[in-house]
């Protein structure tokens, strides 16, 4: 009987091991990206990426209700295809990435809406402030096979740039801003998981 009683022991503490087990995921760089635009003369938008990123992704159960999210940019890396307006924004105008080198992501919930919508909240922090926001998630669903398990996400979101200290005001004649202050982020990713 004892024995009976220490293999059902052994084996829940297997199963509820199994069910708390945290899959990982890394980032597939080649097939990811992270995009921003900002209105420009109020008439028009001005793009731009950042090449230098990196991230991770836990979660224990399937939806990815429960998952961890880590999220780090090199704002050295910025483009915009025009090099005078680069180095403008790696100025102190912008984002003085001379003192502030690192734009981080933390998540603190992953809010499951349905039909494969999320709503992903964390601190976002540019220029050592920190602030919370909000992303709204589509996951694209996962698939398994020669090449390992994948997943995809698209996660967009409005920030107010002076909140974080990018300070640059300028008035157009009219008095619009010649840089909008609402900036559009989009960030799709590709997710490998990890063995």
């Amino acid at each position: 009987m004892k024995k009976w009683k220490m293999l059902l022991f052994v084996a829940g503490s297997l199963f509820a091991t199994s069910l708390s087990a945290q899959t990982k995921w890394k980032l597939d760089k080649n097939h990811s990206n992270v995009r921003f635009s900002v209105s420009h003369m109020v008439v028009s938008e001005s793009e731009g990426t950042f090449k230098i990123w990196d991230g991770s992704v836990e979660n224990g159960k399937p939806d990815f209700s429960d998952a961890k999210i880590s999220f780090s940019i090199d704002v050295n890396s910025i483009n915009t295809e025009n090099e005078n307006r680069d180095k403008h924004l790696k100025s102190d105008d912008f984002f003085n990435a001379e003192k502030y080198p690192t734009i981080k992501f933390e998540s603190t919930s992953m809010q499951s809406l349905g039909n494969n919508k999320y709503k992903l909240n964390g601190n976002l922090t540019i220029r050592e402030v920190t602030k919370p926001v909000t992303f709204d998630v589509t996951y694209g669903g996962s698939i398994a096979g020669q090449r390992g398990t994948k997943a995809g996400f698209k996660a967009t979101t409005t920030i107010n740039r002076f909140d974080y200290g990018l300070k640059w005001d300028r008035a157009t004649e009219t008095g619009g801003l010649v840089v909008g202050k609402d900036v559009d982020v989009t960030v799709k990713v590709e997710l490998d998981q990890v063995k």
